[in-house]
């Protein structure tokens, strides 16, 4: 039988690319993750990761055991639950930015979470994500879901994905010109991500549409007015990825985290979290939106 702190141990280490990553995930030294990995290696009779000074690599073995561990550690949850028999309740104030608001996770996720836990009620606020660190730091919300700025290490990444130039079908570039970028106003993460790649580059540019509503500023891109910049998992069907017949700078890909209130969460705040991302991890990489 599997140790079910051993398998947590391991699935952080997968969710967040590295033993570090997941030492400050688990409050715990590193050297503590490494003793759990080998402890569940003995156990499994199973090398599960290829890993030196630079880089931590699932092998075979460690990625056929990903969705078993998930598995186990979900009965685990389960369980202790039931026999706790302390039913869940309380309000929990979520921030979550607008793009996956309006992404096929946001109701996967709260539909996951509510039908376990019918007596918590959800105060959602959906907004920019530099507006949701403000909020929380406030104190204003207990969770929030969202980029993670430039320079700030806090919370548990959920998924890892490039910025992808988007534009319209027939949105032609005119290398002549100052680049037309629709984007939200400051602060803004995406914002931030894109000029600074654009003067890094030396690449001109100039603001043809601001807007603090996701919604508005697709509808900006599919009307031709420029191009502006989307997780790559969540691009919508109309609109195409227009960075390289253009020519434009790679820009960087960024991190989603789910990040609590800097007190200690409490348990409804820690099972929100565990379902938005079992939701997130899982589900496909693409039609998120």
């Amino acid at each position: 039988m599997f140790d079910p702190r051993l398998l947590e141990t391991f699935l952080a280490i997968v969710e967040e690319g590295s033993f570090a990553g997941a030492a400050r995930r688990r409050n715990a030294v590193p050297s503590t993750i490494s003793q759990h990995i080998q402890r569940l290696e003995q156990q499994s009779g199973r090398r599960l990761f290829d890993r030196d000074t630079h880089s931590v690599v699932l092998t075979v073995d460690g990625q056929a055991f990903v969705d078993l561990a998930r598995r186990i550690v979900e009965a685990n949850d389960r369980a202790r639950a039931y026999f706790a028999g302390a039913e869940l309740r309380g309000r929990v104030r979520l921030g979550v930015s607008e793009d996956f608001a309006l992404s096929q996770l946001l109701p996967l996720a709260l539909r996951h979470f509510s039908h376990g836990h019918p007596r918590v009620d959800i105060e959602l606020t959906v907004g920019l994500s530099a507006e949701l660190y403000a909020r929380i730091d406030d104190g204003g919300l207990d969770l929030i879901f969202a980029k993670r700025r430039g320079g700030d290490d806090r919370g548990t990444i959920v998924w890892r994905d490039p910025l992808i130039w988007i534009g319209a079908p027939d949105w032609l570039d005119d290398p002549s010109a100052p680049l037309p970028l629709i984007l939200y106003p400051a602060p803004s993460v995406t914002r931030t991500f894109v000029l600074n790649t654009l003067e890094e580059s030396g690449r001109r540019w100039r603001i043809a549409c601001t807007c603090t509503s996701l919604g508005g500023l697709r509808s900006a891109v599919a009307a031709g007015l420029g191009i502006s910049a989307q997780s790559e998992k969540l691009i919508p069907e109309r609109l195409e990825r227009v960075g390289a017949r253009a020519a434009l700078p790679i820009l960087p890909t960024v991190d989603f985290v789910l990040l609590p209130a800097q007190r200690k969460p409490v348990r409804v705040v820690e099972t929100l979290m565990k379902s938005i991302h079992q939701i997130a991890v899982s589900a496909p990489t693409s039609n998120h939106v």
